[in-house]
């Protein structure tokens, strides 16, 4: 009786696979989709990058070009752009201006990693009076602006002997003036269990050595995110710079970009093309090698929700 149950099993399972025509259809189907996605995604990369490519290729246009010649391709291409840019403009080499970029952008970096780090751990671990309000007091700061502070900012500064220094651009990055990092950073911390951090106070740790040996190895990927968008938005800062740095030899570049498209004088496009190109590779080079660890970040928070 039981010996009619196997072959009826088989027949089933035969009926539902598919048959050989059919097969070669969803293959089809499966390829035809999947070229029309590369299709789709090269056309919108070519969307994206094109502004990029059209900057590089007009590094080689002569400033007489500009205005006249709107395309990708120069009619007269030259390198005399990168040979005046590379001069340098108001008797300060290029290198310096890229010099003091890094210098600035490098330190906001450490500072913006090292307060914001200790506020957060302040704030995700450590009980004390108050801890409820000051951490939304420091949320609420995301809604000023900064041109609200300008002004008496300006004014502490000024009354310090800090004004055409760097000192009015670092020191706020060492003081957890960026509460978007603070929070960032604040929930990477609470979704680290507890128990590591009372398995290390039993073993007779405090809490700069639970810091140091647990906190910031696992919030790694919170940090390096912190980093990166530091360093972009340092790096292209205007008005920072424009503010308390008076004396040329001391500018940025995207102050020293203004020399290069004066208003009141001819503006040399070439140059000030040929230099805002320059200015990006170290952003592109910045982000290439870090947005690995970026995109980690971001999986391993998915991951924790």
């Amino acid at each position: 009786m039981t010996t009619f149950e196997a072959p009826r099993v088989e027949v089933v399972e035969n009926a539902l696979e598919p048959t050989a025509p059919a097969r070669r259809r969803r293959v089809k189907r499966k390829t035809i989709n999947t070229v029309i996605w590369f299709v789709v995604l090269l056309v919108l990369t070519a969307i994206v990058l094109y502004p990029l490519v059209w900057l590089f290729f007009a590094t080689f246009k002569p400033s007489s070009e500009f205005g006249q010649n709107q395309g990708l391709i120069p009619n007269n291409p030259t390198f005399d752009n990168y040979t005046k840019v590379v001069e340098g403009i108001a008797g300060t080499p290029l290198y310096q201006f890229f010099a003091n970029s890094f210098f600035i952008a490098i330190m906001a970096v450490i500072g913006t990693l090292i307060s914001s780090a200790l506020a957060a751990y302040a704030f995700a671990r450590i009980r004390f009076r108050g801890v409820g309000i000051l951490f939304a007091a420091m949320i609420g700061t995301l809604l000023l602006p900064f041109h609200v502070i300008i002004i008496p900012q300006y004014i502490m500064f000024q009354k310090l002997e800090l004004v055409d220094t760097y000192w009015p651009l670092i020191i706020p990055k060492f003081l957890a003036t960026e509460a978007f990092f603070v929070f960032l950073i604040v929930q990477f911390i609470r979704n680290i269990p507890r128990d590591m951090d009372e398995a290390a106070r039993i073993d007779g740790a405090g809490h700069i050595r639970i810091f140091f040996s647990i906190i910031v190895p696992l919030i790694k990927p919170a940090l390096i995110t912190s980093a990166i968008f530091t360093f972009i938005w340092t790096w292209n800062d205007f008005l920072g710079p424009l503010l308390y740095i008076n004396s040329p030899e001391k500018y940025p570049l995207p102050i020293a970009l203004r020399l290069y498209n004066d208003a009141t004088s001819t503006s040399d496009y070439g140059a000030t093309v040929a230099v805002s190109f320059l200015a990006l590779v170290p952003i592109l080079i910045f982000f290439i090698v870090f947005q690995r660890f970026l995109v980690a970040g971001v999986a391993t928070q998915g991951l924790k929700g």
